[in-house]
């Protein structure tokens, strides 16, 4: 995408694919392989997209994404479809994070988050098209452990590596790790080993918060995953060392990229779980952002304006390369 026109028409095709997807969910009925052609181009221009954000040969990783693609498709085997499936999932999670840009004020930082969500939105109804029989836990985990150690080998790249961590990107680091171990370790226990009465308590309090406001907010994307891709695209205003927490924002891309798959969830409610973690996990990432300024220096209004001000780290266009 050196000049115009490869972007214009990236952009062009990007939509196709989009009109493509959402005939699926219409009352239109289409032939069943237009949503799959829609697919797959999403995660050919995903994976074309990602190459040239990185510095890659993105014509290669393209035109190999589409062979890929195809392959699962026109073969149908099980095994294959599931792999452009997590593929494109995890394609989806990494390219929204590379998407965004540095935004030193909060209401530009919340415009890049919903940015990343609507890659990864568009994400979750392609992988959702390529009808894989997978188990949702199984692919759940399988795109989460890609997608975060895919986006912390670029930012390994991007933040100079280990050496350019700092203080403050090895608290990041070590913080986000922790917390994500502390989330599925706690969940995994609770669903194997909770005791049946705990079990049914949480079932209960689940289905109270359903019947009441539609859906239930998944807890990775709001304790980690959107605070983490907030904090993350503020602190890269002011030191690349915020690519290393911004890594985190992939978890919860995840959660949306695979949120179709469940056919127990309706598309309305999907959409409400997704609006619910992005709301929350936006607001408490409000919240470690201001706390990140208040312990850094930046107290008061006024103060916080003039940091906010003089916080211009360069980074590339979001249409240019990043490497």
């Amino acid at each position: 995408m050196s000049g115009r026109t490869p972007g214009v028409l990236w952009l062009l095709l990007a939509l196709c694919a989009v009109l493509a997807l959402a005939s699926g969910w219409s009352a239109v009925d289409p032939p069943a392989w237009v949503p799959t052609a829609g697919a797959v181009t999403v995660t050919t221009l995903y994976a074309y997209a990602l190459a040239f954000r990185t510095g890659g040969r993105s014509v290669l990783s393209g035109g190999l994404a589409l062979a890929l693609a195809l392959c699962a498709v026109l073969s149908g085997l099980p095994v294959l479809v599931a792999g452009a499936a997590v593929g494109t999932a995890v394609l989806a999670a990494v390219l929204g994070v590379m998407a965004t840009k540095p935004a030193a004020r909060y209401p530009a930082v919340v415009g890049e988050c919903l940015l990343a969500l609507a890659v990864a939105g568009v994400g979750a109804f392609a992988v959702e098209a390529y009808q894989a029989q997978v188990s949702l836990e199984r692919i759940g985990y399988l795109a989460l452990g890609l997608s975060l150690l895919g986006m912390l080998g670029l930012v390994y790249r991007l933040g100079a590596g280990l050496h350019g961590l700092g203080r403050r990107g090895a608290i990041m680091l070590v913080s986000g790790l922790l917390l994500l171990f502390v989330i599925l370790a706690y969940t995994e226990a609770l669903s194997r080993w909770g005791s049946p009465g705990a079990s049914r308590d949480i079932a209960e309090v689940v289905r109270d918060i359903r019947s009441s406001i539609g859906a239930v907010p998944r807890p990775l994307a709001v304790l980690l995953g959107f605070p983490a891709l907030a904090w993350g695209v503020s602190s890269r205003a002011r030191r690349r060392q915020g690519w290393w927490v911004c890594a985190f924002g992939t978890t919860g891309l995840t959660v949306v990229t695979v949120t179709l798959l469940d056919p127990r969830v309706s598309l309305l409610e999907a959409g409400l779980t997704v609006s619910y973690s992005a709301a929350l996990g936006l607001v408490l990432g409000y919240l470690v952002v201001r706390a990140d300024t208040f312990l850094t220096g930046a107290r008061g209004r006024r103060a916080r304006r003039l940091e906010e001000a003089s916080a211009h780290r360069p980074e590339p266009g979001r249409m240019q390369p990043l490497l």
